[in-house]
């Protein structure tokens, strides 16, 4: 039995918690994994896991044996990158992630440029608002919008978006320009996914919240819509600023009801500890974090 590998299945079988998740991870077949996981416990003479139908849990030897082949697992992975010169100089491949809105509208064009820098490094880019496990996806550095949870993750925090209420130009000369939550059942309102009735919008303050409802002509499926249906005149829309930031230095949306606005959302950069760090990941942080910073500082 090659040992090495079974520690790699039995970490994948771990961190995603079941045989077939496991087997999709590392591109195998369910049957090998099984067999691999089986015949290791035959050698250690020793259950692993605790099987029930939906998930494989470790027992008390388990976690004990997980935590050696981890230690070992990245022993062997840092020596090859050793070896491959990863932490000598900017090389290798890395996976990003962070949401569809900030990473098309920032962080895509801040990857080219530093892909163009760092010509010896290569990039996945995951662009999606489902919140992706790092661990088991095998994502090196992931960008999040909100409060964090508690992790053992490392996080540098980049900047801060705000929820804003806008509108075009046009609309605010034909309708007024609202300066009163109560003003906001006077105007047509974009909505998003709301299925609420009636439609609300909830504006939070600190420890205050004051739900105010609101006329909702127009509701669309994405935030993007409700940005070029605001440009377009058809209302009021409210969307993370970022969103609406371009329309808003081209003249076609303007921001109303600001002093209501509720406390900004972080953004930080998260990824595991690890030491030593890759230098191409380090390499990643100190490039891209003081530009994503100053990209949001305009937001």
């Amino acid at each position: 039995m090659d040992r090495l590998e079974a520690m790699s299945v039995i970490i994948a079988v771990t961190e995603t918690g079941s045989i077939s998740a496991a087997s999709r991870r590392l591109k195998s077949p369910v049957a090998t994994v099984s067999r691999k996981v089986a015949e290791l416990e035959s050698r250690l003479k020793t259950q692993l896991f605790q099987r029930t139908s939906r998930r494989m849990t470790l027992t008390d030897a388990g976690r004990s044996y997980i935590d050696s082949c981890k230690r070992i697992i990245e022993q062997v992975d840092d020596a090859e990158r050793e070896v491959s010169g990863e932490y000598r100089i900017p090389r290798g491949q890395m996976a990003v992630t962070a949401p569809w809105g900030l990473g098309h509208t920032h962080l895509l064009p801040l990857t080219v440029e530093f892909l163009e820098a760092y010509p010896e490094i290569s990039l996945r880019l995951m662009l999606t608002d489902r919140v992706v496990n790092t661990i088991s996806e095998n994502i090196d550095i992931a960008i999040r919008v909100g409060v964090l949870p508690d992790s053992g993750m490392i996080a540098t925090r980049v900047g801060s978006i705000r929820t804003v209420v806008c509108a075009s130009p046009s609309y605010l000369n034909a309708r007024g320009r609202p300066t009163q939550l109560s003003d906001l059942d006077k105007h047509d309102c974009i909505t998003i996914d709301d299925h609420a009735i009636p439609a609300v919008w909830k504006f939070v303050r600190g420890s205050r919240a004051r739900i105010e409802p609101i006329r909702s002509r127009l509701c669309v499926n994405t935030s993007e819509a409700a940005v070029l249906a605001a440009i377009g005149g058809a209302g009021l829309a409210r969307v993370m600023s970022y969103k609406m930031d371009a329309a808003k230095r081209a003249g076609q949306l303007a921001i109303v009801l600001e002093e209501f606005e509720p406390e900004p959302l972080p953004v930080h950069i998260i990824y595991p500890p690890r030491k030593p760090a890759p230098v191409k990941l380090r390499a990643f942080l100190d490039w891209m974090a003081p530009r994503l910073k100053a990209r949001l500082a305009l937001a």
